[in-house]
């Protein structure tokens, strides 16, 4: 089946023509008359299949007749992404040029004010993604009571990115008589909630399984070190053997750090790099994308950012420097070669580490992987994979014993500290002398805090230096007169010895220097004191009667 007989206008046809595109894609050829025909549509198909042009050739010749008014709308298209937003944009522009159609282009990053004068002036067709949709819908900007036809691309890419809340406010604010076209690279539940709530009586299309490979492109298996240096040499001789074949190609990576690790390692080796991920800056990643579509750069380094959805035409090659940690995402990457019927060249470097991930995609595409590179390196990967799994399991081994020889000297401390305490109990205390703790009580309680055998030697040396100043008291000669311990040899602490206490005299007794009034008479001892004592206090009281 050619273009013309879908239905297309000559205006479309012609845009297509000057494009290079001969005949349709199968999504395309089954999805256009249907949306010709104004029926709601389910696309499920791979990427790579031409799902962006299944619904922008029908709705330029739908909305080829009629004029948008200010602010409001005739269409929109949501993007979970900018970089898929911009892409649909292009598309219009190449595939519209002969029919006047206007459309504004509103995501993140970009100028409120140029978008905003856009919507002003009227547009026909809205490309948004739903974040900078909301936020100019709330600022007054955008009326959708014009909308007609609703287009949600990439609605599983939506879900990942939890954009689908957006997405259904979004959809409560358009008309309910309406066109919806709904398209998917899988069919999850919830992604069949969704069309039951969005689409009525929708036509549903299925191209091929979900999350799988395209025919067209040729997947092999390179096996390398773990070691990142050798990992980049190992995409080098890719990128030398490629050779004349190589017209562009991509090379992904699963962290944004790796990507510019690999892009200066590259460019240091005098390869035509560029690289592109989520932390640049909007107008930068625009730009690093023009210049790889244009030719400008041979190879893009680059992270998931860019692996949906993104039509970059005439990608030969596609490289995964890491091997992605879902399995859909390596079909979704390969996908960026071997489009519209070309062919295409895949490769994945795995090493001893990512064998799960391998057999995870190796299951979900239902086959294996080509294995690629010279017999040497072969041999040179398995033995390196076994010598890692013996020196494996040799630690593991040596960590057991050395565990087992650590529990049998915990025991034995912790019994020689047990029948110590029982010797020692004992000898603690004799004829009232109180010895200090030994040292050897400290070193079991270290042994039973799992300590190593630093803190029990430290243990021993303190115990060792105890003995020694606990022998030299007992060789030092008894001072002059003391009493010494008949068992240590030692007198009392605290305490003067006996014999030092009978030698010493009792101080002598002050004289009393008091007159003596015994021989008095009663009147004189009164007066006996001294003559400042006032006369009150002389004066004798009578008691009272009743005593």
């Amino acid at each position: 089946m050619t273009f013309e007989e879908l239905g297309l206008s000559p205006e479309v046809l012609r845009a297509v023509a000057e494009s290079g595109y001969e005949t349709p894609t199968p999504i395309q050829e089954t999805a256009i008359p249907y949306v010709l025909m104004g029926r709601d549509v389910m696309g499920v198909a791979q990427t790579g299949t031409g799902k962006t042009a299944s619904f922008t050739l029908p709705m330029i010749d739908i909305l080829a007749s009629g004029r948008a008014k200010a602010r409001m709308p005739r269409s929109l298209i949501l993007e979970p992404t900018r970089e898929l937003a911009a892409q649909v944009s292009e598309n219009f522009e190449k595939y519209g040029r002969y029919t006047g159609l206007t459309h504004a282009l509103l995501i993140g990053g970009e100028s409120f004010k140029d978008q905003q004068a856009l919507l002003e002036r009227g547009v026909d067709v809205l490309i948004a993604t739903p974040g900078r949709m909301l936020d100019l819908f709330e600022r007054g900007n955008i009326l959708l009571a014009d909308t007609k036809l609703l287009v949600i691309d990439e609605a599983d890419r939506m879900l990942d990115m939890g954009f689908i809340p957006d997405v259904e406010r979004i959809v409560k604010l358009l008309p309910a008589i309406r066109q919806t076209l709904f398209f998917s690279a899988t069919m999850a539940p919830e992604i069949r909630k969704l069309t039951d709530a969005f689409l009525m009586n929708p036509k549903v299309i299925k191209v091929a399984p979900p999350a799988s490979p395209a025919k067209t492109v040729t997947q092999r298996l390179v096996r390398c070190g773990s070691e990142p240096k050798q990992k980049r040499a190992a995409l080098r001789q890719l990128l030398d053997d490629a050779g004349d074949s190589l017209g562009s190609g991509l090379i992904f990576c699963n962290r944004k750090r790796d990507v510019g690790i690999v892009f200066r390692s590259l460019q240091r080796h005098g390869y035509d790099a560029a690289e592109l991920h989520g932390d640049m800056a909007q107008p930068a990643r625009m730009e690093t994308l023009d210049r790889f579509k244009k030719g400008e750069v041979r190879l893009l380094v680059c992270s998931d950012v860019a692996a949906r959805g993104l039509d970059i035409p005439k990608v030969s090659h596609v490289f995964n420097f890491d091997v992605p940690s879902n399995a859909e995402d390596y079909v979704h990457r390969i996908g960026r070669t071997g489009r519209a019927g070309r062919s295409g060249e895949a490769f994945t470097l795995v090493s001893r580490l990512d064998f799960k991930l391998l057999t995870a995609i190796e299951k979900l595409i239902g086959g294996k992987i080509e294995e690629v590179g010279s017999d040497a390196a072969k041999a040179e990967a398995a033995g390196s994979e076994q010598s890692a799994a013996q020196e494996t399991v040799t630690q593991e081994t040596a960590a057991q014993e050395t565990v087992t020889q650590e529990t049998g000297a915990a025991e034995d401390q912790r019994g020689g500290r047990r029948s110590g305490r029982r010797r020692g109990g004992r000898g603690r205390r004799r004829n009232g002398a109180t010895e200090t703790a030994t040292p050897e009580v400290s070193a079991s309680e270290a042994s039973d805090t799992g300590q190593s055998g630093a803190l029990n030697a430290a243990a021993q040396r303190s115990a060792e230096a105890g003995a020694e100043r606990a022998r030299q008291r007992r060789d030092a000669p008894p001072l002059a007169g003391s009493t010494a311990d008949p068992v240590t040899d030692e007198a009392p602490q605290g305490r003067r010895p006996a014999a030092r206490r009978r030698a010493e005299p009792r101080p002598e007794a002050r004289p009393d220097t008091r007159p003596d009034t015994r021989s008095l008479p009663p009147e004189a001892r009164d007066t006996a004191f001294g003559a400042d004592v006032p006369a009150f206090l002389l004066k004798r009281v009578p008691l009272a009667a009743n005593g």
